[in-house]
């Protein structure tokens, strides 16, 4: 990912700051970030640069804005004497693209044929990737079966452990231009996945995440201490990565098969330490500086089989994965 870096004097003694911006835009392409460093306002009563530019996030947010910017992420401190923009091209027009949905499977047979038959077609091509792994309900034979009926699905056995294993191996496999991945036990609905499509067509985001923390969640989906963790999870990311993220662990994502390449040929600088996928994901996507966004999703009770999560020795896990985040984004 190609950075353009403004300084904070740049700006500071600019005479014409939307005009930098204008002729900035005709030389940077859509994987160009642009990071603006602006110095803090709360200073200048000290530092005394009346003479300079004195800007807030807000009156750079807007200039970039007027010349066909968008925000990513700001990083917001106070004591520090500056705040850093990083923005991109706005999109001006929607892109079609191919589709790759890549369906972890454990133990969730009953659940199968059902997501088939409910999923729609969006895309300018379609391809829908099971992983299994390692069930005991008989999933694979039925994954066999389900693929005799419908010969364009393309269906793996999991070699290793745990959802990111089997999300990483059918990524591998898959061909669409955009990836999604969704969970098999249709607790997130398959009719919302062209939302999530959408949204990388027309730009909106690069990095597409369900939020299941908006609308009313059904009864016996998530309890409530659940709900607490991923509360306490999804600001603390929110604050590590510095852009908003509601629910991290909803299963439901999307992202360019582009920047997900460039999420693995970076992994090395975060590690093998997610079982899940999400985080894998999640802080991948924010070190490329991606533009996130959030679907709203309902969020169902399961009528299949069982959760596959524990939530205190997973959620000592996260608890750990949050920590080395922290360290890695934070502090290094």
């Amino acid at each position: 990912m190609n950075t353009i870096h403004l300084s904070a004097d740049t700006l500071a003694t600019a005479p014409d700051i939307q005009s930098l911006f204008h002729t900035l835009r005709r030389r940077v392409s859509p994987d160009t970030r642009v990071m603006v460093t602006i110095y803090n306002s709360v200073w200048k009563p000290l530092v005394g640069l009346s003479e300079h530019n004195w800007l807030t996030v807000e009156d750079i947010s807007n200039l970039l804005e007027l010349e066909g910017f968008q925000i990513v992420k700001t990083k917001h401190t106070f004591f520090a004497t500056t705040h850093t923009i990083v923005a991109c091209l706005r999109p001006t027009e929607r892109r079609d693209a191919s589709v790759s949905i890549v369906i972890p499977v454990r133990n969730e047979k009953g659940n199968l044929d059902t997501l088939i038959k409910r999923l729609p077609k969006f895309g300018t091509f379609q391809e829908l990737i099971f992983v299994e792994g390692h069930s005991k309900d008989g999933s694979w034979r039925e994954l066999q079966r389900l693929q005799a009926l419908h010969p364009t699905i393309r269906i793996y056995k999991q070699k290793g452990t745990g959802k990111a294993d089997a999300m990483r191996l059918g990524f591998a496999h898959a061909k669409g231009d955009i990836l999604v991945v969704l969970d098999a036990d249709l607790s997130v609905s398959p009719e919302d996945l062209p939302k999530f499509y959408e949204a990388l067509a027309r730009g909106n985001g690069e990095f597409v995440n369900g939020s299941r923390l908006v609308y009313p969640v059904e009864k016996e989906a998530m309890r409530y201490l659940n709900i607490l963790g991923n509360q306490f999870f999804s600001s603390t990311l929110s604050w590590i990565i510095d852009q908003h993220i509601k629910d991290t662990l909803c299963g439901t994502k999307a992202i360019s098969r582009a920047n997900y390449q460039k999420i693995v040929a970076g992994r090395s600088y975060f590690g093998e330490f997610d079982p899940f996928g999400d985080f894998d994901l999640i802080f991948g996507a924010a070190r490329l500086n991606l533009k996130f966004i959030e679907i709203p999703v309902r969020y169902h009770a399961r009528s299949y089989g069982t959760t596959n999560i524990s939530r205190f020795r997973h959620g000592l896990l996260l608890l750990k994965m949050t920590w080395f985040a922290l360290m890695k984004m934070k502090f290094t």
